[in-house]
């Protein structure tokens, strides 16, 4: 065991929603702190609220074999809670407080040397926020959505496009059968990056994504055109943070307290509806929704996960705090964690993936 450092106690949390490669990262963590380093590590159950309830949970070699195969996380997460916006009443008031000294407190109490923090762009904005209460912080980058700045891929991202990819498949056949547009909505807020990926891998007709407005009319045409040349279905697969020409996002519903109130939802079936209306031709929605979010991870993401997780801890036994790992040209990087903190990377223009998707003559809602 390799000692040479001050570091005697990690403290490890999941935060936002969940994904396949949580408890791969987990496994990572631990091993790599027990074994090469002789670190005790803690979690933190569900993200940072079980930080404020002052939660802390053992985690050794033994109660962690057997997770990385894994789906979700064993330590439970949270996407509605920070220690920065507290919801109290007071009065018969809803008001928030600031409750992060509080959880420095509960930290210090534990004996806590550094947090190692798991989660997307939310998680990383309120990880560095403790960065700046003087908590040493390293971060990890995940989410399905694959839509954090600073990484091109982040643990979670690829078992959602296989997830996504494999519905795709079956849908094929049952739009073959009956001659139908089959309209598959999937997650990735206003990023595209599973809606991409999945219409690739999927082989779908027209893809729509938040960073191109689509025209209906154009895609409509698009549609009309492959059913009268040489084919008699079509699979259209649409980002829930798509959108129309001139148009908005439909929102599924607002959550008041949360960091991210608006939850989106709903373009699927309204795509359905007006290309049914367009085309003359039966066209039916199927949201994929949290199922993206379930399952064992697929190879790529917990290796990935080892990766990042190996990584923190190294950067934490260096001293090289308030930075996320990051996937980079094949290698793992650190970058400053205000990097990823609340900052979304969107698809550009020039993206190799979408610029494949053009040269397949896959429609992309902006011109036939």
């Amino acid at each position: 065991m390799k000692k040479n450092h001050p570091i005697k106690k990690i403290a490890l949390l999941t935060g936002g929603g969940d994904c396949p490669g949580l408890n791969s990262v987990i496994r990572a963590v631990v091993q790599s702190c027990i074994l090469e380093h002789g670190i005790q590590v803690v979690g933190i159950p569900d993200g940072f609220k079980g930080l404020l309830e002052n939660k802390f949970i053992p985690l050794d070699l033994l109660n962690t074999t057997g997770i990385l195969s894994k789906g979700g996380t064993i330590l439970g997460s949270s996407n509605v809670d920070t220690p920065f916006r507290v919801p109290v009443t007071k009065e018969g008031k809803k008001i928030y407080e600031d409750r992060s000294d509080e959880v420095v407190q509960h930290l210090k109490q534990e004996r806590v040397d550094t947090m190692i923090v798991v989660g997307g762009d939310g998680t990383q904005s309120i990880a560095h926020g403790m960065s700046q209460k003087g908590i040493k912080v390293v971060g990890i980058p995940k989410t399905i959505d694959n839509d954090l700045n600073g990484t091109e891929f982040t643990i979670g991202f690829y078992t959602a496009v296989t997830t996504a990819v494999e519905a795709l498949d079956k849908l094929h056949t049952t739009a073959e059968s009956h001659h139908r547009i089959m309209v598959v909505e999937v997650m990735g807020r206003n990023a595209g990056w599973i809606a991409l990926f999945a219409g690739l891998g999927g082989d779908a007709d027209v893809i729509l994504l938040p960073e191109i407005s689509f025209d209906l009319n154009k895609v409509g045409a698009y549609l009309n055109d492959l059913y009268h040349s040489r084919k008699k279905y079509s699979i259209v697969v649409v980002a829930e943070g798509a959108k129309p020409i001139g148009g908005d996002v439909v929102v599924s519903k607002i959550i008041e307290d949360s960091p991210e109130k608006i939850r989106l939802g709903g373009i699927g079936h309204r795509v359905a509806e007006q290309l049914e209306k367009i085309t003359g031709r039966e066209s039916r929605a199927i949201v994929l929704g949290h199922l993206l979010r379930g399952g064992a991870p697929e190879g790529f993401d917990r290796i990935l996960a080892s990766r990042f997780g190996v990584a923190a801890v190294q950067a934490v036994v260096e001293g090289k705090f308030d930075t996320m790992v990051a996937y980079r040209n094949d290698n793992v990087e650190l970058v400053p964690l205000e990097t990823g903190a609340g900052k979304n990377r969107f698809i550009s223009p020039e993206s190799p993936f979408l610029q494949t998707a053009r040269h397949r003559g896959i429609c992309l809602g902006d011109s036939i």
